[in-house]
């Protein structure tokens, strides 16, 4: 394809690019003191976060809307337990791409103009025909990141990083009985002062936390993958050592772990250890990859419970254990040309333990090898083989249920006969409307899969996401702001 470099098409993407605000400078949102009442406050400042605060930005800037109130200027806070923006950074593995569009970056998909797109990023950066060059849609997951922390800069006033929040309290009731906001209570990770900050409106956005297999001991040894660039370069100091490595899990970042790990460390063994058949592709074929359409959480949403339950067991293969076919045809062709320099598997250094599973594992002190027996998972009496490692990687995904801990005094003000946290299509949960004021609210984010669907913990609903949110939390400043859901239980008279 020739590339692009005719003035015509120079000016036609520079175009594309929007010019509401400056490409680069600070954020319109206005920060609070910690002893002022707030009007948002968001607990996480990941990618679902900052969404938010892009689509709050967006909706306040007088070039892309018109504000019912001129005067609107709401009184926000992020805390954010890390000491900076960072999203997977133990997962930046080098060479690896992005598994969604550009397009689905945290401004595009509600508003081509913001100021927050992936395209104006890169034509801040200098890069926009460069990139576009490369003829795909997939970025580098390097750069995505960079970009998220390129919009993330612009918020800084109004977030306050290295705060780990410990729990959400409900105020105390107005003179009819009634909460009108929450006490957000956060510990400084330097420090460890206790911070409070009260807010009417609380939206819990604290992504996943790392899940273990059960059984697996406590040891520095063993590694989750969401520390693979981050921990494991600090474990195993010397590239060039003959180390023993094993690699659990069938999924995109197993697989990725695994297939760099020899580029990392060239005269190692690696093993991949799998309970399923083989490494399997994910579906991204176009019909399928509609899914994580935004406007088929509404469909989703509307289901019964069992029916989500089915749906999402369908599609399964989209997102979970899942790789994408061209690593997986990468790691194959590693392990063919392997064979042909020795038909022996059990002396090739890259090996893949298909239908096994950890039986139990040794740890023995830091100077000696971890021994971990491998078993089959069909037949018990085969397939029995032990490995001595100096590191253990484990990817086996994530929990999302941080916000039960974080709500633990909240659970008193949900409806009547209410077993758990109930979020309305808008994401704010079910809240007794005779204990709580209909000025304050609590919105869930990353962790309704089971009401909103697979795309509810990944990047392709978030711009869009962002908007609905805004547009609940503030329906009463903002023009056109889309009718949302009152989750609110109204007392019975």
């Amino acid at each position: 394809m020739e590339p692009i470099t005719r003035k015509s098409e120079l000016s036609f993407l520079n175009d594309m690019v929007p010019h509401t605000q400056p490409q680069s400078g600070r954020s319109v949102l206005r920060p609070a003191g910690s002893d002022e009442m707030h009007d948002l406050l968001c607990v996480g400042f990941g990618p679902a976060s900052l969404a938010i605060g892009i689509a709050l930005n967006d909706a306040m800037d007088p070039a892309l809307n018109t504000l019912k109130n001129p005067d609107f200027k709401p009184k926000v806070c992020f805390l954010e337990k890390q000491s900076q923006f960072a999203w997977h950074s133990g997962m930046l593995v080098p060479g690896s791409r992005m598994q969604i569009s550009f397009m689905k970056d945290l401004a595009t998909l509600r508003e081509p103009r913001s100021s927050f797109t992936f395209l104006n990023y890169l034509h801040h950066k200098k890069r926009l025909v460069h990139f576009t060059n490369l003829g795909t849609f997939l970025p580098a997951r390097m750069e995505f990141e960079d970009y998220m922390r390129w919009c993330a800069m612009r918020f800084e006033k109004v977030v306050n990083y290295g705060e780990e929040v410990i729990e959400v309290i409900p105020g105390p009731t107005n003179a009819r009985g009634v909460v009108e906001f929450f006490t957000v209570v956060s510990r400084n990770t330097g420090t460890g002062e206790l911070s409070s900050r009260n807010s009417r409106k609380v939206v819990i956005a604290l992504g996943g936390k790392a899940k273990m297999p059960p059984g697996f001991p406590q040891d520095p040894r063993i590694l989750h993958s969401s520390k693979y660039c981050t921990q494991l370069p600090q474990l195993l100091n010397d590239d060039l050592a003959p180390y023993n490595i094993a690699v659990v899990g069938s999924g995109q970042s197993a697989a990725e772990i695994y297939h760099d790990l020899h580029r990392r460390y060239p005269n190692s063994r690696t093993t991949l250890i799998l309970r399923d058949t083989a490494l399997r592709p994910s579906d991204d074929s176009p019909f399928v990859n509609e899914i994580f359409n935004p406007e088929r959480i509404d469909k989703f949403y509307g289901l019964s419970a069992e029916e989500r339950q089915k749906r999402i067991a369908t599609d399964r293969a989209t997102n979970y254990g899942v790789v994408r076919l061209e690593l997986i045809e990468a790691i194959y062709n590693d392990m063919y040309m392997q064979r042909v320099e020795n038909p022996d598997e059990t002396q090739w250094q890259q090996r893949i333990l298909a239908e096994t599973k950890v039986a139990r594992i040794e740890h023995h002190n830091a100077s000696k090898r971890m021994r971990i027996h491998v078993k089959s998972v069909n037949n018990q009496s085969e397939h029995k083989e032990v490995l001595d490692v100096d590191a253990l990687m484990v990817a086996t995904g994530y929990q999302r249920d941080a916000h039960e801990d974080l709500l633990q005094s909240v659970r008193g003000l949900r409806p009547v006969g209410a077993t758990g946290w109930n979020p309305g299509r808008d994401y704010r949960v079910s809240l007794d409307a005779a204990k709580v004021s209909d000025q304050a609210g609590i919105w869930l984010q990353g962790c309704n899969e089971k009401t909103h669907g697979l795309s509810d913990s990944l990047l392709s609903v978030l711009a869009v996401r962002g908007g609905e949110i805004v547009s609940s939390v503030f329906a009463d400043q903002l023009a056109g702001a889309p009718l949302v859901q009152d989750t609110r239980v109204r007392a019975m008279l």
